[in-house]
């Protein structure tokens, strides 16, 4: 009886938390943007006490500029929200934006992300994952993935299967069908509306192509494609040239009407 309870309130839960991304996919969506907000900004707050950030006023002052310009283009309430950049002391080519208005940009990015339409592919991308809503997607799915491993166990105990293997195995199917998928998904919706919004405030999107490029040549040996949170690198580039392609008109008529950002190091 435990069991079934659980599965109707899931079922309940799953009906209705549906909402729908800006690229028109179904999302489950169970945490408030309220509380998002509250989440991300004591993550950075978090970071600011702990000494994470460095004066770099130069780096600052370039990476607000070309956020500002994305910043401008977005949806409400996120184009009209109070913004703050703050630069991180690590050299690894990485940034990120957080809900309630926050972004961070590793030093080591500028190394990477050598002119503003570069760095704009990041900061758009990174942005894309708030507007899109990704972090509370994130932990509504993992909320109710607990649940149904909870479920499942309880079902397993009742049928005389050892619980504890049973909810290891449920929990990496778990991750590799739900978690990790949703992930990957995320990250190319995250590429899209990046590419998009970098174009709308007058960036050339044919950058992403090149960043992201020079941000696979980085690494070293990566996990399988069907085992890591982002699209493989190759597939990655023909997507987003494809893209910038479509997007041209959007960057040329941009420009034509005043959105030329200037951003320099």
């Amino acid at each position: 009886m435990k069991c079934r309870h659980l599965l109707v309130s899931l079922t309940a839960t799953l009906l209705s938390g549906c909402v729908t991304s800006p690229t028109g996919r179904s999302q489950l969506m169970m945490v408030p943007d309220s509380q998002m907000n509250q989440i991300g900004l004591t993550a950075f707050d978090d970071m600011r006490k702990q000494g994470k950030f460095v004066d770099a006023p130069r780096e600052r002052a370039y990476a607000t500029c070309v956020a500002n310009a994305l910043i401008a283009v977005l949806p409400a309430p996120w184009n009209t929200q109070p913004w703050e950049v703050q630069i991180v002391g690590d050299d690894s080519a990485n940034a990120f934006a957080l809900p309630g208005g926050r972004i961070g940009v590793n030093k080591g990015m500028f190394k990477v992300a050598t002119d503003q339409d570069q760095l704009a592919t990041v900061l758009g991308h990174e942005l894309s994952h708030v507007v899109a809503r990704h972090g509370a997607e994130r932990v509504s799915d993992n909320m109710v993935t607990q649940a149904a491993v909870a479920a499942g166990t309880l079902y397993a105990g009742s049928r005389g299967t050892d619980t504890g293997y049973a909810a290891a195995a449920l929990g990496l199917g778990a991750e590799v069908g739900i978690l990790l998928p949703f992930s990957r998904t995320q990250e190319s919706e995250a590429d899209t509306l990046g590419q998009r919004y970098m174009a709308q405030a007058g960036f050339d999107p044919r950058a992403a192509v090149t960043l992201w490029q020079k941000m696979a040549a980085q690494g070293g040996s990566k996990p399988p494609a069907f085992l890591s949170t982002h699209p493989s690198s190759g597939n990655r580039a023909q997507v987003l040239s494809q893209q910038a392609q479509q997007l041209l008109p959007v960057y040329q008529q941009a420009r034509s009407r005043g959105r030329a950002p200037d951003c320099r190091l």
